[in-house]
């Protein structure tokens, strides 16, 4: 595998236990399924009987052949198929209906090789097109023939949405270079695969039409995902999951307006140029225990409207060429005017985290909404009493003092160097309308937070801000945001439990 970075957790089988997931990689598959991929489209699963009419008259037939296939199109495959059989006219309503094919739904006996084929047989009945493909039920090591076929028969057939995932083991299966002959598609997401050499690809091939792009737990070629990206003009939302080596990324698109990077471990991502860009999440960085950083650069992104989630002490933050560093003074070259929204991840008791809070604060001068996660660590008695005096004596920036509307802070433990940010900030947060304090699974009771949520707002200096104090029964370390609402634009702000936080 040279020259390829897995983008896995697993390691490496043996070959007498290739073809056995261990619990780990079903696990993982798992996560990718339920958390990563888009949701199916809306389909009628439920049996569908026809009452009589008390006229004798067949109301149905009576459609016109377009509502008829808005219909068909929203069965399951299977029940589309037997609409066939109706009639004449039935069956060419069937072969002129946009189908969405889910091997979900192909499975009743949850034998794999019967999905296989029942994928085969509906691919080569329909003349497309298909405007959804979902496959992940397939061992697709021992299927190549047949994948190889499907891609060149969605590649005519005008499929529009296609998520395409492995069933593992191996995670070296490779995917067949005519997936880049599927120039119809406008969202991929595809997981578990060794990806094709890119480098190999004929001049001009191309994505033409592609706004959404998932790529989990795929072993690729340094630099493959930026030629990726090129090939892709209209190319908005980029999801990269579950990275294991160095992942250096370097941004340049006319069109990207969302990338999300989870569970990797990363070590540059450089945004050269995206004047569209509009949301960037970094999120849980592997690695980060042993110390490895990542380096996130901000170029030349005019857009840029929502930022995270920085983790201070793991991210190393350079704005225009300059390394964000504790103790910086602002200036024009050192601050992004444009971003709304941010997301931290500090640790209070660590003081050179809550000096890196305030650098980061000191970039953005025009912040409305600010997430704080929080982190457990350990407590060194000379920290504590040097973080209270650093809070203390600490001056606001100006986007605490002015700008900041809304804060949410996650996992509240009630610790002293917690207690004496938020008491910096609700003294400082002129601006301030809503905040919400979530307290840590178990820490304490309600009532219990309620009267420390008191001690630390007694002073706020916002006669008008709303507040609300939440107990938490979700894991360790909270879930201040998902993948699937990262890209959801209906959603204003993307780390946001709560809308109206938003």
């Amino acid at each position: 595998m040279a020259g390829r970075t897995p983008l896995t957790n697993a390691g490496a089988a043996t070959e007498a236990d290739a073809h056995k997931p261990d619990v780990a990689m079903v696990q993982l598959r798992t996560y990718i399924c339920t958390e990563l991929l888009p949701a199916f489209p809306a389909l009628n699963t439920r049996r569908l009987t026809a009452l009589p009419s008390s006229s004798g008259i067949d109301r149905i037939s009576l459609l016109p052949d377009a509502l008829l296939c808005n219909i068909v199109s929203r069965l399951p495959v299977t029940d589309a198929a037997r609409t066939a059989v109706l009639a004449s006219r039935w069956r060419r309503v069937w072969l002129s209906a946009p189908l969405a094919l889910i091997d979900e739904y192909l499975r009743p006996s949850g034998n794999p090789p019967t999905v296989t084929a029942a994928v085969s047989q509906i691919l080569d009945a329909h003349p497309g097109p298909f405007r959804f493909v979902h496959l992940v039920r397939s061992h697709m090591d021992a299927c190549q023939p047949q994948l190889a076929r499907w891609l060149e028969l969605l590649a005519t057939k005008g499929v529009q949405e296609l998520v395409l995932v492995n069933r593992p083991w191996p995670l070296e299966v490779p995917l067949p270079a005519t997936l880049f002959s599927v120039t119809t598609l406008t969202r991929l997401y595809i997981g578990i695969w060794k990806f094709p050499d890119v480098a190999r690809l004929q001049r001009g091939t191309s994505f033409p039409c592609l706004r959404e792009l998932g790529v989990c737990t795929i072993l690729i070629k340094d630099g493959d995902i930026e030629a990726l990206v090129a090939r892709s003009p209209v190319l908005e939302i980029l999801n990269i999951q579950g990275s294991n080596k160095g992942l250096r990324l370097r941004l340049v698109s006319q069109s990207l307006r969302c990338v999300q990077i989870c569970g990797s471990v990363v070590e540059d991502i450089a945004v050269v140029k995206a004047p569209c860009l509009d949301r960037l999440i970094v999120e849980h960085p592997r690695d980060s225990a042993r110390g490895l950083c990542t380096r996130v650069r901000i170029g030349d992104c005019p857009k840029l409207h929502a930022l995270g989630i920085l983790k201070a002490g793991n991210h190393i933050l350079e704005i225009q060429g300059t390394v964000i560093v504790a103790g910086i003074k602002p200036s024009p070259s050192t601050m992004v005017m444009n971003v709304k929204i941010l997301s931290l991840n500090v640790c209070f008791g660590d003081h050179d985290n809550i000096k890196m809070l305030t650098a980061f604060l000191r970039c953005f001068p025009n912040l409305e909404t600010l997430h704080i996660m929080s982190a457990k660590g350990v407590y060194q008695a000379g920290n504590v009493r040097l973080n209270l005096r650093f809070w203390e004596s600490a001056k606001p920036t100006k986007s605490v003092e002015f700008s900041i509307k809304v804060i949410s802070f996650c996992e509240f433990r009630g610790e002293l160097g917690e207690a004496a940010f938020l008491k910096f900030f609700f003294r400082s947060a002129r601006a301030l309308e809503s905040a919400m304090i979530t307290m840590r699974s178990g820490s304490f009771s309600t009532d219990e937070l309620s009267s420390r949520v008191k001690q630390v707002s007694q002073k706020m200096v916002s006669k008008s801000c709303k507040m609300i104090v939440l107990g938490s029964d979700g894991p360790e370390g909270g879930r201040p945001w998902s993948f699937k609402r990262g890209t959801d634009y209906c959603f204003k702000d993307p780390f946001s439990a709560v809308e109206w936080v938003g």
